[in-house]
């Protein structure tokens, strides 16, 4: 199993008390499947996504990634693990405008030590997979909404990840967009082998993904074939 959460409590200081974001959430996602998580807003997606990140540490429970418990790692190995673990598709595409989309996935390969060479490659397999092979020297403001957001899947995947985390990747998308790019993460989840949990509110395109579970005040509930 490529990403754990057992147990999971997180809670956020609110005046004298404190207000439970979390509360004893357990969730696993296997390798090769995309698990979508849904719930209103306020409803804790965001929290769990962050905690799953290792971007905030739980009062309780294990996070464990690639089979390795992130409870004992100190900053700097959190921070080695999600550069080298962990892939991250934004709610928005973020990129920077002067680079074309294969300099965009560079850039990753660059923080992470691999040679020009290596990077070159793998960013142009990675855009051929996306489908923006005839893309790859574009600027941002040369791409669609839709293939900026593909180019912000494969950046994500430039590492290698073990786990794929993504958020709102529709919200900015039409009907016809969306659906898109969901049939792209859970083809591109089953192909390499990520443990993919994608945030929505959109519960439209959900027959494209593996498992979905449901966020509501905090706790998971189990949805059509949640793998939770």
């Amino acid at each position: 199993m490529s990403l754990e959460l057992s147990d999971v409590t997180l809670t956020y200081p609110d005046g004298d008390t404190r207000l439970t974001a979390l509360d004893a959430v357990s969730l696993t996602v296997p390798s090769g499947c995309l698990t979508a998580v849904v719930g209103p807003s306020g409803s804790g997606k965001s929290s769990l996504l962050a905690v799953a990140a290792t971007l905030i540490r739980p009062d309780r429970g294990r996070v464990v990634i690639a089979g390795r418990d992130t409870a004992g790692l100190s900053r700097a190995e959190l921070t080695t693990l999600r550069r080298s673990t962990i892939g991250t598709v934004f709610q928005q595409p973020n990129l920077l405008p002067a680079l074309t989309a294969a300099e965009q996935l560079q850039v990753m390969a660059h923080l992470d030590g691999r040679s020009p060479r290596t990077a070159r490659s793998r960013a142009r397999e990675l855009l051929a997979a996306v489908g923006l092979a005839d893309q790859a020297d574009r600027r941002p403001h040369q791409l669609s909404g839709g293939q900026r957001q593909r180019v912000n899947i494969a950046r994500a995947l430039m590492n290698e990840p073990s786990v794929l985390l993504v958020d709102e990747p529709t919200s900015a998308l039409d009907h016809e967009r969306g659906a898109a790019v969901l049939g792209l993460l859970t083809e591109l989840t089953h192909a390499r082998g990520t443990a993919t949990v994608l945030v929505t509110h959109d519960r439209s395109h959900l027959d494209a993904v593996d498992a979905v579970a449901e966020v509501l005040d905090g706790r998971l509930t189990s949805g059509a074939g949640a793998g939770v």
